[in-house]
């Protein structure tokens, strides 16, 4: 073979990666600003994040190579220096192809996205079939029209010269022409300016990713906030014959939450809160019906103590996810609630009753959840346990109030909904209803009644993507266990919910319709049961201000407070203003 054969062979490789980088430069989109798109904008500081967005050596059609071609065409051909150092910095970007993601074709027909009428038809036919030295998509597209990232670079790159030394090895010749040869040292005399300051580019590139990854806030933990500023009234009767005294409530309850991953498919979730906003209950209406749900738990006060408000790790254990939860537990953590306004209130509904069904509500505290999904139907298993921490008598893990779950969720067709749950539960009730259906946390404070409880509840839930609708129904058999005041209590509670999408992305009307937990049976004569039934109706707009921002006006209105005709109807108004970050 002669010299010049072998010379020219041994720039080929230089050349066609030429021709690879004109194809990805000629896409509309350069390397720099294709890396830029890889690196997550949250995990650095916004300026930091647009500036490296921004790539401003770059037009907004691809890179302008005019100025430089002309500049190259008017100098000397590069010398034989320049041209190895040039060979050196693609061998570089070679030895970093991982060929596995890409697909070796024979034939341009191979290529289903490639027509004869596109402009670089004739170059794509030449490297596949003469060369072989043009790697496809598994799925068989080229996609000439995207943007080409280093890794794909170097997949290419790595293709052509795998193939030029295999024509090197078996010293075939014929395959180069002398117009090959000629063509070939043209775009070597033509490129080799501009992949030179590409390479550039990209070091200063790799410097700038390399300096905000050693001054992020973490390389293992992202940072979450929300802070729900809530203006809240309450007019009207309460649960004992009386008016309701309420003045204007104003308070927040803000949220900071850290997550955490040490393998990629795991997560740790670290969060502090402050809630400062009080109960209507424990103030105004004497009942935990209406209590809003960003407000704190039944007949409680508010605080600006700084507390650890819950603390999980969630992983895969085969194909389960598991969740070890030591602080603030709750079903979701585990489980669908299936309705469409489970906002846990930062977003949906306003109040306890309308967020999800009261069933969930018993289940609480530190223990453990399991949720296995198998597409068509999802079973979760949870127990959690209200004062695991305490080691005494009717205390810890296994000997004081605790909430044990099983649910069957079956999703027939996308979008629908339907579960099947049952609840056992000790010393803990469904935080909402009347002061009877509430016999832990309203009677016989501060402890409350001891009662262990067997609830059973089916939750339907519908979501097109415009609107979405669902409702759920339970029973609860709560056995009162103190002495002198064993016996049953029968307590139902039902709801439907609608929410429609209108306004900005993010923006829905809310409606719900329900009765919270009412005991309409008891083993004492009646002595225990309500009297009347209470009607709970709750309306809201959520008006998404901002990507970040949420105004939520709305109302809660119950007919009968406490289930009891005596008392006049009340209604409690909230505005409602989330901010995320």
């Amino acid at each position: 073979m002669s010299k010049v054969l072998w010379n020219s062979l041994l720039v080929s490789p230089a050349v066609l990666a030429s021709a690879l980088v004109g194809a990805a430069l000629g896409s509309g989109v350069g390397a720099s600003e294709a890396i830029a798109s890889e690196i997550p904008a949250d995990w650095m500081p916004t300026a930091q994040a647009n500036q490296l967005a921004q790539p401003t050596e770059f037009s907004a059609t691809g890179v302008d190579l005019s100025g430089a071609i002309a500049q190259v065409q008017d100098q000397d051909a590069p010398s034989a220096t320049e041209t190895a150092n040039i060979l050196k910095q693609l061998t570089e970007y070679g030895s970093e192809a991982d060929s596995n993601l890409l697909t070796q074709v024979t034939s341009v027909s191979q290529l289903r996205d490639v027509q004869p009428t596109d402009w670089a038809f004739q170059a794509l036919q030449s490297l596949v079939e003469r060369y072989r030295c043009i790697a496809g998509y598994p799925d068989g597209t080229f996609r000439g029209n995207r943007a080409l990232t280093r890794y794909e670079f170097a997949a290419g790159l790595n293709a052509c010269l795998e193939r030029i030394n295999e024509i090197i090895a078996a010293q075939i010749e014929g395959v180069l022409g002398s117009d090959d040869l000629i063509t070939l040292q043209r775009l070597v005399e033509e490129f080799g300016a501009e992949l030179a300051t590409l390479r550039g580019r990209v070091d200063a590139l790799e410097v700038r990713v390399t300096e905000l990854e050693a001054n992020q806030f973490s390389t293992t933990t992202k940072l979450f906030g929300e802070s729900i500023f809530a203006l809240s009234l309450s007019e009207g009767g309460n649960s004992v014959g009386g008016e309701t005294d309420s003045g204007v409530q104003f308070g927040t309850r803000t949220r900071l939450a850290f997550v955490t991953s040490f393998t990629g498919n795991d997560s740790l979730y670290t969060r502090l809160q402050i809630n400062n906003l009080d109960a209507f209950s424990g103030t105004n209406t004497f009942t935990p019906e209406g209590d809003l749900k960003f407000g704190v738990g039944p007949y409680q006060s508010g605080s600006n103590n700084v507390e650890l408000d819950w603390l999980a790790y969630e992983t895969n254990i085969g194909n389960a996810r598991v969740v070890f939860i030591p602080v603030g537990g709750i079903v979701p953590d585990f489980a669908s609630t299936i309705t469409p306004l489970d906002g846990d209130g930062g977003s949906g509904a306003l109040s306890r009753f309308g967020t999800r069904a009261p069933i969930y509500n018993m289940v609480e505290g530190s223990g453990i959840g399991l949720n296995f999904d198998a597409g068509p139907a999802e079973v979760s298993l949870g127990y959690l346990a209200q004062n695991a921490g305490t080691p005494t008598r009717r205390n810890g893990l296994f000997d004081g109030a605790y909430g044990a779950l099983a649910q069957l969720v079956f999703k027939p067709v996308t979008g629908l909904q339907l579960g099947l749950t049952y609840v056992n539960a000790y010393r803990t009730d469904m935080l909402t209803g009347s002061q009877l259906a509430t016999p832990v946390s309203s009677l016989a404070p501060p402890d409350g009644l001891t009662t262990i409880s067997n609830a059973y509840g089916v939750q339907l839930g519908y979501d097109t993507g415009t609107f979405a609708f669902g409702g759920w129904a339970g029973y609860t058999n709560a056995r009162i266990l103190d002495q002198g005041l064993k016996g049953d209590l029968g307590i139902w509670n039902w709801a439907v919910n609608l929410a429609v999408n209108a306004g900005p992305p993010g923006s829905q009307f809310g409606l719900v319709v329900g009765m919270e937990p009412q005991v309409n049976r008891d083993d004492f004569n009646g002595a225990l049961e309500d009297p009347d039934r209470s009607l709970h109706v709750e309306g809201f707009y959520q008006y998404q201000l901002t990507e970040n921002i949420a105004i939520t006006p709305g109302f809660i209105w119950l007919t009968a407070p406490d289930h009891n005709d005596l008392n006049d109807d009340v209604v409690i108004g909230t505005i409602r203003t989330t901010f995320r970050f």
